[in-house]
């Protein structure tokens, strides 16, 4: 299983970028495929995800209404949009993957679920 994020980058706030997450090794059929990040001193948070286990998609309360996931199964790629960028969002983003059948956005944006990760990609929002 490899996972590569792209797609970050220097944005100001109010901006757009796009993530993107090319994986192989496994078909995205079950299972579920997150995107996380973390901010210097702070834990790693859940962002969102597509979970096949439940057939839906969770976002944290922090990102709901300015964040997308998708999926791309002929690519092989899961994206996450993020419009309306604020400082906090600044942070290193990753994607992972989950084999587990679990379920509910609780599960769903817990990191300790994820078995496979991305290198990362930094995403900085400037005022």
């Amino acid at each position: 299983v490899q996972l590569v994020e792209s797609g970050g980058g220097l944005v100001q706030a109010g901006g757009s970028l796009r993530l993107s997450c090319a994986h192989s090794g496994f078909t995205f059929d079950d299972g579920a495929i997150g995107w996380f990040r973390q901010a210097p001193g702070k834990e790693r948070e859940g962002v969102s995800c597509i979970n096949r286990n439940d057939g839906k998609i969770y976002y944290a309360d922090s990102v709901k209404g300015r964040f997308t996931i998708s999926s791309d199964n002929a690519k092989n790629t899961v994206y996450l949009q993020m419009t309306s960028l604020k400082l906090e969002d600044t942070a290193f983003y990753y994607c992972a993957r989950a084999d587990g059948l679990f379920s509910g956005p609780s599960w769903s944006l817990k990191s300790d679920e994820y078995d496979y990760w991305g290198q990362g990609t930094q995403v900085t929002v400037s005022s």
